[in-house]
């Protein structure tokens, strides 16, 4: 199943399990405009009603992952009074904020730069694997202006220590540096990208689509919690996946030593 957009394709893969979602605006190295992040939007809200899919796959066409802010874009915004660039930037926030809660897991398939709001988007991918030769900048300072929108994705996976420093100084920084301070999960070559990215697709299609979710919004929600909520949550959580269809399923495979049926 293929379907189309303007600056972004939709493709179909591992029996239809995951879905491939590619910024493709590669002569401006996929960087973001109004079209571009309304569509990640949109493409993003269509898919979380499948309740089959068991990831998705994030990436750029070309050699680069997301150069940040289109440069048109930003020459638009010179001209925005401060109420239409508040509009502006809740368009950002709402789109990554639909890709940060999208219920089954995002795999960030780093294949090249990721600038401003291309760390932002690799801020809130559940798997991020990089190209060694990937470079990553929290470069709006250098614009005279702030990495603001992305900064509570961004922190939450770098910590404060590490963006008061990758902040303030706008530097570019390896993918193994990304990897150091939390940002990247793995670094390969990039003639090893597809298949690290096979690999973790692999992984989550081995795994129940439901309770994949519900991990999801475990490791989204938890830390969010105090004790009481946290404790009420988890045991209605594990109580709903024992008595659900699914849950049913994968310990009768397990004690019968049989394949479960989502993998059938």
């Amino acid at each position: 199943m293929v379907e189309h957009y303007n600056h972004l394709t939709l493709e179909r893969s591992f029996e239809d399990k995951v879905a491939v979602v590619t910024l493709n605006r590669p002569q401006v190295r996929n960087a973001l405009n109004a079209v571009l992040i309304e569509e990640l939007t949109a493409v993003f809200t269509a898919l979380r009603n499948d309740e089959q899919l068991h990831g998705v796959i994030l990436t750029g066409e070309g050699k680069a992952f997301c150069a940040g802010a289109d440069v048109h874009m930003m020459q638009e915004a010179i001209t925005y009074t401060e109420e239409q660039n508040v509009a502006d930037a809740l368009r950002l926030s709402d789109m990554l904020r639909t890709i940060n809660t999208f219920p089954c897991p995002v795999i960030a398939r780093i294949n090249g730069d990721a600038l401003g709001g291309g760390v932002g988007l690799a801020a809130v991918c559940d798997i991020v694997i990089a190209a060694e030769s990937a470079r990553f900048a929290f470069s709006e300072v250098k614009l005279g202006i702030a990495p603001a929108v992305i900064s509570p994705f961004a922190i939450r996976k770098i910590g404060e220590n590490m963006a008061r420093v990758l902040f303030v100084t706008g530097e570019r920084f390896s993918a193994t540096r990304a990897h150091e301070i939390g940002l990247a999960h793995s670094v390969v070559p990039i003639s090893h990208l597809d298949d690290a990215v096979a690999r973790a697709a692999n992984e989550l299609v081995s795994g129940a689509p439901q309770a994949i979710r519900a991990c999801k919004a475990l490791a989204l929600q938890i830390g969010q919690m105090n004790k009481e909520d946290t404790r009420l949550y988890t045991a209605e959580t594990i109580a709903r996946l024992r008595v659900s269809p699914e849950g049913q399923e994968g310990l009768r495979a397990f004690l019968e030593k049989r394949t479960p049926q989502w993998l059938v």
